[in-house]
């Protein structure tokens, strides 16, 4: 029996084996830094107006940016009021790759823009960006009842 105390000897690696265990590590490191092509699906990145935010009434312009590129073609946006209509926007044919852009004017109230967009890695993805338009500061509120299409006569 080996007392306890007594010295162990522990093997060393010979020179052919520290190399290839040192070449197997560097092959780890390098395949950790190899690219790699990408499976994630196209997630909303920044938008205008922002999610929450507020923007005044009249023209606004909306830009949606993913993190990959988007098919425009086969991708939409849908504006959602309040009041449960919706209309879908034209997607601008131009722009950066990973942009949607189109365009509205909006009156005072809550809003969704509601997005599906095809990614380039063939996934369909789909969200929404609610957001608030105000009156702008100095302008005011056209009385209730007011404007055009609520005009009435005396005697109808």
């Amino acid at each position: 029996m080996i007392p306890s105390n007594a010295p162990r000897a522990v093997p060393t690696p010979t020179a052919p084996t520290a190399a290839r265990a040192g070449a197997a590590l560097a092959a780890l490191a390098l395949a950790g830094l190899a690219p790699v092509p990408a499976a994630a699906h196209a997630v909303l990145v920044a938008s205008v107006p922002t999610v929450g935010g507020s923007v005044d009434a009249g023209p606004v312009a909306i830009t949606l940016r993913y993190n990959s590129h988007v098919d425009r073609g086969r991708s939409k946006i849908t504006l959602l009021r309040s009041d449960s209509t919706a209309e879908r926007l034209a997607v601008e044919a131009a722009g950066p790759p990973d942009q949607l852009a189109a365009a509205a004017t909006l009156a005072p109230g809550a809003y969704t823009l509601r997005w599906q967009v095809l990614a380039t890695d063939g996934h369909i993805t789909r969200g929404d960006v609610a957001f608030t338009v105000i009156l702008p500061a100095g302008a005011t509120a056209p009385a209730p009842g007011a404007g055009p299409a609520s005009a009435r006569t005396a005697g109808n």
